[in-house]
C-alpha cells in the first residue's frame, strides 16, 4: 500500500497528509486489493468561495477508482471524495467473481 499525496498551488499540509492517510488506511484494510493512492490537493482558481479540490486515483485490479471534489474547504472536499471512492469500491466489490 503507498499513499502519494501532491500539492498544487498551496503549500504541504501536514494535518492534511493525516487526515487523508487515516481515511485511506482504512479503504486498504477493508479492500485488500488496492495497489496504491495517488492524491492531489489544489487551489483552483473559481469565482465563488468552492475552489479547494481535492483528486485521488486509485490503482487496482482492472481500471484504476477515480474521484473528484470541489468545495469551500479542503477537509470537506477530501471528505466528498472518499465518500465517492467507498461506493465505487463497493460497486466493483459486486463485480469479483468468486471461483
Amino acid at each position: 500500500m503507498t499513499i502519494n499525496i501532491q500539492y498544487q498551488n498551496m503549500p504541504e499540509s501536514e494535518s492534511l497528509n493525516q487526515i487523508v492517510s487515516d481515511k485511506l488506511d482504512k479503504l486498504f484494510k477493508k479492500y485488500g486489493w488496492l495497489i496504491k493512492a495517488e492524491v492531489l490537493f489544489k487551489l483552483e482558481n473559481h469565482r465563488n468561495d468552492r475552489s479547494k479540490c481535492c483528486e485521488i486515483k486509485l490503482s487496482c485490479p482492472g481500471p484504476f477508482i477515480f474521484a473528484k471534489s470541489i468545495e469551500n474547504d479542503f477537509e470537506k472536499s477530501a471528505a466528498e471524495t472518499i465518500q465517492d471512492l467507498k461506493r465505487q469500491l463497493q460497486k466493483r466489490k459486486g463485480q469479483f467473481i468468486k471461483h
